[in-house]
């Protein structure tokens, strides 16, 4: 059955309330809650589309637990606009990167966790923590002093996802093939996806919305362990999915996209008679520590030569960059080189750049799963 909602997410300066639609499919089967969001950063738009295809497959579909989706979940980014772009990365008045205020706090991890007996179910642990959690996210959003705008957001979007056992949080790059972060716990999870490029990224909290929903249960699930030597599962995983490029929408890519999710979801008995599978392929998987970044040493004007996804070899050609100062001599080009053989995974959006611009971001000492 699917329902829709809308919750306030935020306030203009007319005192409006800012919207965002919340669609609940839900088919009175137990099973594990899921949570989908997308546009956090408002020029990232290939989500909204994605999710669109997840709900004319799922409205008629039998699902096991509940999967709750979030599209244009900030609708503050989506209409910072300049000209032609979406300037909906950062909060504009404090200049807060939107996917960062989420909340997270270890000592109350380890205080909840010295409450647990050790004859306590994994059942009754996880109804407990996700209720103290919820609470403790009450109180961040209802201090007395208030919070900023970018973090009330946040948390308005975590307390809908807090208690999720699955939780997908669609993002694009500026100009970017697909790729997927995965918690380094769950670097098996990989296989479940049909998505070439990997980032694992290490168990711990960096302010976005995966690890603000893995790193709770990581850090409680270790602390149990430590304390009564026996291993813990509360089936918590959480991953941030870029699908292309910003300020773009494929409605015939989306199809492929929903059905990498629907895949997964099938995998884990959620979708009940799912019609996709993970394909087979070869997926490329790195460490956060070697997704490494290309900077360039001058300005100018950049031709892109690598694409994103392709395999580079040390020495090829990556970017050409023309200074327009020196167009009358041998200095007018520079080409820039591969350090070491490497995967483009995205490239800075704009053909004129400063110096120091990131130009790409790279998959180096990768491997295939």
């Amino acid at each position: 059955m699917l329902t829709k909602s809308h919750i306030a997410v935020a306030q203009n300066a007319s005192g409006r309330n800012l919207h965002v639609p919340v669609y609940t499919i839900d088919c009175g089967n137990p099973g594990p809650k899921v949570y989908i969001q997308s546009s956090i950063h408002g020029a990232e738009v290939q989500g909204n589309v994605v999710i669109y295809q997840l709900i004319q497959y799922l409205a008629t579909s039998k699902i096991h637990g509940s999967i709750t989706l979030v599209p244009n979940c900030n609708p503050v980014g989506t209409n910072i606009k300049a000209g032609e772009y979406t300037l909906g990365r950062f909060d504009p008045v404090n200049g807060t990167n939107w996917n960062r205020g989420y909340f997270f706090d270890e000592d109350a991890v380890n205080k909840f966790a010295k409450g647990v007996s050790e004859t306590d179910t994994e059942q009754d642990i996880k109804a407990s923590f996700h209720q103290y959690w919820r609470g403790l996210i009450d109180e961040k959003m209802n201090q007395s002093w208030g919070i900023p705008l970018a973090q009330r957001l946040n948390l308005s979007l975590q307390l809908l996802a807090h208690d999720a056992d699955i939780v997908m949080d669609l993002h694009n790059g500026p100009v970017s093939s697909r790729h997927i972060y995965v918690p380094e716990y769950a670097e098996k999870e990989i296989g479940l996806f049909s998505v070439k490029h990997n980032i694992v990224i290490p168990n711990q909290f960096a302010g976005a919305l995966d690890e603000a929903s893995f790193c709770p249960w990581w850090t409680l699930v270790n602390h149990l362990t430590t304390k009564y030597s026996r291993s813990y599962d509360f089936n918590k995983y959480a991953f941030t999915i870029e699908m292309g490029s910003q300020e773009v929408i494929n409605f015939e890519e989306s199809k492929t996209d929903a059905q990498c999710i629907l895949a997964y979801l099938g995998q884990k008995d959620i979708v009940a008679d799912c019609a996709f599978s993970p394909r087979n392929m070869a997926r490329y998987v790195v460490d956060l520590e070697n997704y490494a970044t290309l900077y360039t040493d001058f300005g100018g004007m950049v031709e892109y030569a690598a694409k994103p996804g392709s395999l580079i070899k040390r020495g090829e050609i990556m970017a050409r960059v023309l200074n327009i100062d020196e167009l009358d001599n041998a200095n007018a080009v520079t080409e820039i080189a591969a350090p070491c053989d490497l995967i483009p995974i995205l490239h800075f959006p704009s053909a004129s750049v400063l110096s120091g611009t990131q130009l790409y971001k790279c998959f180096t000492n990768y491997r295939v799963f």
